[in-house]
């Protein structure tokens, strides 16, 4: 099957905390201080936002965890995840989205350039789902190619979240064809840092 052509609308939505110090990246803060943490959020995610923004072949809405302030920050066509596990909000974003293909993928992946993202959507001329594995075992990125025909639950009440199990669990609760994209590292620990990194300053574009 061919790729979805180039003049369908294409969305991409970015899971996204208000970046507060002390409420983001919780994890990563228990080894390195909620300080360092927050400026490895903060900055990391500006500099996804700015790549995915910079690109005119998809349309980037962030998908909040709560209503940011000031609400300047909210954006026409951003999300809110509502309530529920990390499976329940996703599921609820991408149902959520604009006719069209579709993925979402977490702020917190030093690595992902847009041509990674392009990747994706031309795995979903392939397949009806596409996954990007995470190092870990999870992922960190999911798409569709049709919004309105998720599978229902997209997620087994199985899967076992921010584990190295997720995605083989996600997998496995699905039927019909599935398709891989590039795997890339989302940050969860100070492991998780790619070099050359600091907490203070990140690589550029």
């Amino acid at each position: 099957m061919a790729s979805p052509a180039r003049s369908t609308p294409r969305t991409v939505i970015v899971f996204m905390r208000q970046p507060v110090l002390g409420r983001v990246k919780t994890r990563l803060a228990r080894e390195v201080g909620s300080l360092a943490a927050w400026q490895f959020y903060r900055r990391a995610s500006a500099r996804l936002l700015r790549r995915l923004r910079g690109d005119p072949s998809w349309q980037t809405v962030i998908a909040w965890a709560t209503a940011p302030e000031p609400r300047a920050l909210f954006r026409p066509g951003d999300l809110l995840q509502g309530s529920g596990d990390i499976g329940t909000r996703m599921e609820r974003c991408l149902s959520g989205a604009p006719p069209g293909p579709v993925v979402l993928i977490g702020s917190d992946i030093p690595a992902v350039r847009a041509h990674h993202i392009r990747r994706a959507f031309e795995c979903l001329g392939k397949a009806p789902l596409v996954f990007g594995p995470a190092a870990d075992g999870g992922f960190w990125l999911i798409g569709a190619r049709s919004p309105a025909h998720l599978p229902r639950p997209l997620f087994a009440p199985s899967v076992r979240w921010s584990g190295p199990h997720t995605l083989a669990d996600t997998l496995a609760g699905l039927r019909g064809p599935v398709a891989l994209a590039d795997t890339l590292a989302d940050v969860d620990r100070a492991a998780d840092l790619p070099p050359p990194i600091s907490l203070t300053g990140f690589p550029g574009r």
